[in-house]
């Protein structure tokens, strides 16, 4: 019986969700095993230098590292391609392509791609979206997230590209900085609340969004890519879920802990990114297909954060 070696590629592996990826799949496959890549150099070893827009330099990667699968996590998020719509749709669809031609070509077996709840627009229903409805996004962001998805279900369906992916909601952890996007409250809110019992909120105190605190999201993340490729039946997307709340809440638990925290509310434009989002997610067909659950609660995330937190910080 012959077996290959997995051997991973990170794009973007500087980033929130690259940092805890990449520690990880090192644990589960050998570090020498998965290979970061980012712009900038990075402490993870064994690591390189991208600029993933340059497809070449990738294929070159992909070759002398004989790589069998890719985590693609380079984008510009939310907040900031709102400032910069162009370069904004640029790098988070020209990667794309680069990275899903590699699969076309037969060089990678596997593609994990990341898309958001950005996809979803203020005509999509708020409470419990499920996985099939209008999306109509409102951002840049969310415009590359919907383009994205619907070609990565072509290149499955035209070229048998085995691409999956996950629609994720805010992602919450203290290992990683945030990155430029609407959900990076809930993040900030945790360092503020150590380092000055103060913060002050770019969202109103009721705004609920779909939130996932980062361990459950990388363990999702691999189930999907672990998953029998029969079992995988959504291959634009899969909703994912893991608490909703809004800022009053999470304050408030922020409070059990630390009683003289204080938060007051000062919304700015990402307030309108934030309510043409869901408030709340239905995520039953990743439930059915691979058998997705949750495991953290918005009180286990808040003790596990503020312990996170302090720790970087030397408190």
């Amino acid at each position: 019986m012959s077996t290959y070696q997995e051997r991973i590629l990170i794009l973007g592996a500087g980033g929130q969700i690259g940092t805890e990826l990449c520690e990880y799949l090192a644990e589960k496959h050998g570090s020498n095993n998965v290979i970061a890549t980012d712009l900038k150099p990075l402490a993870y070893q064994p690591s390189e230098t991208l600029d993933a827009t340059n497809a070449s330099a990738l294929e070159e990667l992909v070759d002398r590292y004989q790589i069998t699968t890719i985590y693609h996590l380079v984008a510009m998020l939310s907040a900031t391609a709102e400032k910069h719509p162009e370069k904004g749709w640029a790098l988070n669809m020209d990667t794309l392509f680069h990275v899903l031609n590699l699969g076309k070509s037969g060089k990678i077996k596997k593609i994990f791609w990341p898309s958001s709840i950005a996809v979803f627009g203020p005509s999509t229903p708020r409470h419990n979206t499920p996985q099939q409805t209008i999306m109509e996004p409102s951002t840049v962001y969310g415009i590359s997230k919907g383009a994205g998805e619907l070609w990565c279900s072509y290149y499955f369906e035209k070229y048998g590209v085995d691409v999956r992916s996950i629609r994720y909601p805010g992602l919450i952890s203290w290992k990683g900085e945030p990155g430029g996007g609407t959900t990076d409250y809930a993040v900030d809110i945790f360092y503020e609340a150590l380092r000055k019992k103060q913060y002050t909120c770019f969202l109103k105190a009721d705004t609920y969004l779909p939130m996932m605190y980062m361990t459950d999201a990388i363990r999702a993340t691999v189930e999907l890519m672990e998953a029998p490729a029969s079992d995988v039946r959504v291959r634009t997307s899969y909703n994912l879920a893991g608490n909703s709340f809004c800022p009053s809440e999470i304050a408030a638990e922020i409070k059990k802990h630390i009683p003289d925290f204080e938060i007051d509310y000062v919304p700015d434009f990402r307030q309108a990114i934030a309510d043409s989002w869901p408030a709340s997610i239905n995520d039953e067909a990743a439930q059915a297909d691979w058998n997705w659950k949750p495991k953290y609660s918005v009180e286990r995330m808040t003790e596990e954060m503020l312990q996170g937190v302090k720790s970087k910080l030397n408190l």
